[in-house]
């Protein structure tokens, strides 16, 4: 069986036996993929109690966790797991069953080729990008505060890998050619620019566009994305998840 949910923001509580009845039913063979977002690397430089209680938590469940990454995970962290091969593509292993899907992979599971590309573009940082090293950051951070601003601050709640790289995009179509853009599931966090206008929404960026790509090119079942904070059917084949947990094979 295969699940798959919306951002989870390290509050994994609908993943729990009340909230989540079907994991009765699953075995460690068995997958709940998110959509970005997951928020379980998050802390500065090493797991703190409560992080490591969650991922102890999860790898506890009888299902295997998997995720892509959203624009609000710590990348420094993330970034500092070894990569390791897993059902055709690249992987960090936060724990033996909790496992970050890297960007521009495509995994074989149950027969099903999923194609996966984490991150997103931040939506509160208008005002700005805080550096912690420079003199004047406390007043600043102070000031941004006391004033309501949308901010974040460099390497600590804000990272430029939110975005793609040129390489992530040059591995992903490499990837997508080896499978002829054949393609059963995508699994984003954003979506593409023609996608996000029918949200709504209008700021295109360069994961937007490479998406945009991928859909006009790639023959795909499904793709099922997060970061817009709904639960809603965009097209017969496209659907934005974020409270509901859903099967899909």
């Amino acid at each position: 069986m295969i699940f798959i949910t919306g951002d989870c923001h390290a509050e994994f509580h609908k993943l729990n036996k009340e909230n989540f009845s079907d994991q009765k039913e699953m075995t460690k063979e068995d997958y709940v993929i998110i959509c970005g977002d997951f928020g379980g690397v998050w802390d500065a430089e090493v797991e703190s109690k409560s992080e490591r209680w969650w991922m102890n938590w999860l790898e506890e469940r009888p299902f295997t966790t998997l995720f892509v990454d959203g624009n609000h995970e710590n990348f420094d962290r993330l970034n500092s797991y070894p990569v390791e091969e897993w059902h055709g593509g690249k992987v960090h292993k936060i724990r033996p069953t909790v496992i970050h899907l890297m960007r521009g992979q495509v995994y074989e599971l149950e027969g099903k080729k999923i194609f996966t590309f984490g991150g997103a573009q931040s939506h509160d940082i208008y005002d700005g990008i805080l550096e912690p090293d420079t003199p004047d950051f406390k007043a600043k951070k102070k000031w941004m505060e006391s004033n309501n601003k949308f901010y974040r601050v460099n390497h600590i709640s804000w990272w430029v890998q939110e975005l793609a790289t040129t390489e992530e995009i040059e591995e992903a179509r490499k990837n997508l050619e080896k499978h002829s853009w054949q393609i059963d599931y995508i699994v984003t966090h954003c979506c593409p620019v023609s996608t996000q206008m029918m949200l709504g929404v209008h700021d295109a960026d360069v994961t937007t566009a490479f998406l945009e790509e991928v859909k006009n090119k790639c023959d795909y079942q499904n793709w099922y994305f997060g970061h817009y904070h709904d639960d809603k059917d965009i097209t017969e084949k496209d659907k934005l998840l974020y409270k509901q947990i859903v099967r899909i094979h």
